[in-house]
């Protein structure tokens, strides 16, 4: 009987807040910052087109176990829509399908932005990643379908028009719920207003729970591969690396000893107990040491186990 294969890479856990650049892949790079940290796995939270620059969040490792959390969080973009156009792929990459000679006023602009906020019904551009019938849309675009894509409720916390540095264009910020499609806001932007738009700059600031502050440009991180010692570029890599458990900040946290982790690393519960402890949540999570070792839930003054790390 064959032994089941090790890993290849460092059994490295945390989450690195790239800065991505515009023209650079969500996947590509996953793929870099992989390979820059030799991890074993690695996969990111919410995908930014190639034409979106900012915050795209990268877990490495057992990271990877709290991506959902990231991924359900509030995302913050400033976006840019020309007006005059609206294209095959609500933004700059696609050909133009519609046109006009008509200019919004910012008077204009403003007395419409409170019907989008909210939840609002939307439908996903035809570019994207929605499935149809088990296909991508964007994949049946791409053929040259023209796909019925149901509309969904999103929710739109925040919507502020930021300047209109001309008659052709509009600066915005969009705090937003999961699967919101900016390009299909500028797309209705521009057919309400009778002039078509597209979004022609995207900037993602802020995913929910990590901070601006915290973003890392892809630049920096190549610049250190330029250190000779293996070890003292890993060491000034890892040294970016925000903890594993900052991912899970919206749960309740419970703070336990060796030997409670020890018991929940086996996948035993565990007694909690004290004057302020969780009496039931379906979501919580342990540390010791200041180490994630478990997600659980507490019910019945037990913590129980339902995803433990390394």
């Amino acid at each position: 009987m064959s032994k089941p294969r090790k890993p290849k890479g460092r059994p490295i856990s945390g989450w690195l807040i790239l800065d991505k650049p515009v023209d650079f892949g969500s996947t590509e790079a996953v793929s870099k910052i992989k390979w820059l940290y030799k991890a074993q796995k690695a996969g990111h939270a919410g995908t930014l087109d190639p034409l979106a620059s900012g915050m795209l969040p990268i877990a490495l490792g057992d990271a990877t176990k709290t991506v959902p959390y990231v991924m359900d969080g509030r995302k913050i973009y400033e976006f840019t829509v020309s007006w005059g156009e609206e294209r095959a792929t609500d933004d700059l990459e696609g050909e133009v399908t519609e046109s006009s000679d008509k200019r919004p006023s910012e008077q204009q602009i403003r007395d419409i932005l409170p019907g989008y906020i909210g939840t609002i019904s939307q439908v996903p551009p035809q570019f994207s990643a929605i499935k149809i019938s088990g296909e991508r849309a964007y994949d049946l675009a791409r053929e040259g379908e023209t796909v019925e894509i149901p509309s969904r409720e999103v929710d739109i916390f925040r919507l502020t028009l930021l300047a209109c540095p001309d008659a052709n264009s509009a600066h915005f910020e969009v705090e937003c719920g999961k699967g919101t499609y900016v390009r299909a806001l500028a797309r209705d932007f521009g057919r309400e207003l009778g002039c078509y738009g597209h979004v022609s700059g995207l900037r993602r600031t802020f995913v929910a729970p990590f901070a601006e502050e915290a973003m890392v440009p892809l630049a920096n991180l190549v610049a250190l591969e330029a250190i000779e010692d293996m070890d003292e570029r890993l060491a000034a890599l890892d040294a970016l690396l925000i903890n594993t458990c900052e991912a899970l900040s919206a749960l309740p946290h419970l703070v336990i000893n060796d030997d409670q982790a020890h018991r929940l690393k086996m996948g035993n519960p565990i007694l909690v107990r004290g004057r302020d402890a969780p009496v039931a949540e379906s979501e919580a999570y342990a540390t010791a040491r200041g180490r994630l070792i478990a997600i659980g839930e507490i019910g019945q003054g037990e913590f129980r186990p339902k995803r433990v790390f390394a």
